[in-house]
């Protein structure tokens, strides 16, 4: 899937009658979720041991099927795309899902059967629609972090923009060219980067090599957080009232650093810059690069409806107007705030905690 992902950016045609088309409709059908059920009895024997009772929530549909198949009785099955797809499919539990579009798809079971044909609908009680899948601290602190991001736009503060760099890297020559754009703005104290490379060190090395002459420039403004998890967490404390400048790098091969490093980076920045993957869910500004997938485009769609981020931009020179426009002035920025206060204000962000209520029985 990585190496298909990565093809995928490289080569237009390979992406246009292969890739897009594997994930937009391949992973759609019922059959390639038929064989995903029967190969999910091997993973019974790993929740043998629970109580058969006990509230079980999965974020992908392997675990639980594997739970059905072992007895479980309560289990509920996250989704995390805004396309239906067979793929997340998990016959008898709850599906939870995050979009009035996406309790459409499902329920109706949308294009699933391959055949041009209408599916048998879903029964209405294995399916909810909750909301948006955010973390605790996110939803928590939201209307204090927006109050800091519109503060800094009304100061004309430096911004804090945030790349969240995935393992397939994917789009590293999209986002090499848009931080080479913005080192300027870097070495002038008008805007500081944040970059998460998550557990992939690959990924790092290749972007390095790729900033050719802006090398000397970049390293000049690097601060490196590799390997550190405690140093994560204090700079990202450090960052929500305090000043930061300057290039951040992080890496570290523990997954959940490496993967949690974005949330907790997230609260003190202004824009995440993103593919229109889970993270197109999440309460900051977005600006949404190419998608990597068909499937992804219905994130980014969802985005930009709600207000809180762009819609999919899938050239170099898109994504950089539409970058600086929220850089160098306010209208766009504060719109989407506005937004992100307005969705938390109408609980768009607390489908975490109604998966967790829909578990326990408690909604």
């Amino acid at each position: 899937y990585s190496l298909g992902s990565r093809l995928s950016q490289k080569y237009p045609l390979f992406n246009r009658l292969y890739w897009e088309p594997l994930n937009a409709e391949g992973f759609k059908k019922l059959s390639f979720n038929a064989v995903d059920q029967k190969v999910a009895e091997l993973f019974a024997p790993l929740y043998r041991g629970l109580p058969s009772d006990m509230p079980f929530i999965a974020t992908h549909a392997w675990p639980a099927q594997g739970a059905l198949h072992a007895g479980l009785t309560r289990v509920v099955n996250m989704i995390p795309d805004n396309w239906p797809m067979a793929l997340h499919l998990s016959e008898g539990a709850v599906h939870a899902v995050q979009s009035p579009s996406a309790y459409l798809g499902y329920r109706v079971l949308r294009e699933m059967k391959g055949d041009g044909s209408l599916s048998l609908p879903m029964p209405a009680s294995s399916l909810r629609m909750t909301g948006h899948f955010i973390d605790h601290e996110l939803v928590a602190n939201l209307q204090a972090d927006t109050a800091l991001r519109m503060a800094r736009i009304e100061r004309g503060q430096p911004k804090r923009v945030l790349f969240s760099i995935g393992g397939a890297g994917a789009q590293l020559e999209l986002i090499v060219a848009l931080v080479k754009e913005l080192l300027p703005k870097v070495l002038k104290g008008a805007l500081t980067l944040y970059l998460n490379f998550g557990d992939h060190e690959a990924s790092w090395e290749r972007f390095v090599a790729a900033l050719g002459a802006d090398a000397a420039s970049f390293e000049s403004l690097l601060s490196r957080h590799f390997g550190d998890w405690p140093s994560c967490k204090a700079f990202a404390a450090e960052a929500l009232a305090g000043e930061a400048l300057g290039v951040h790098a992080f890496l570290n091969a523990d997954k959940f650093a490496a993967v949690y490093c974005t949330n907790l980076l997230m609260r003190s920045a202004d824009i995440l810059v993103t593919k229109p993957s889970e993270l197109a869910y999440y309460p900051i500004p977005k600006l949404m690069i190419r998608r990597v997938g068909g499937h992804e485009r219905w994130g980014a769609i969802r985005a930009a409806e709600l207000g809180d981020g762009s819609y999919e931009l899938e050239s170099l020179e898109a994504a950089a107007q539409v970058l600086h426009l929220m850089l160098e002035e306010g209208d766009i920025l504060s719109l989407y705030n506005e937004r992100i206060l307005k969705n938390a204000g109408a609980g768009l962000y607390d489908g975490a905690y109604k998966v967790v209520d829909l578990a326990l029985g408690t909604c």
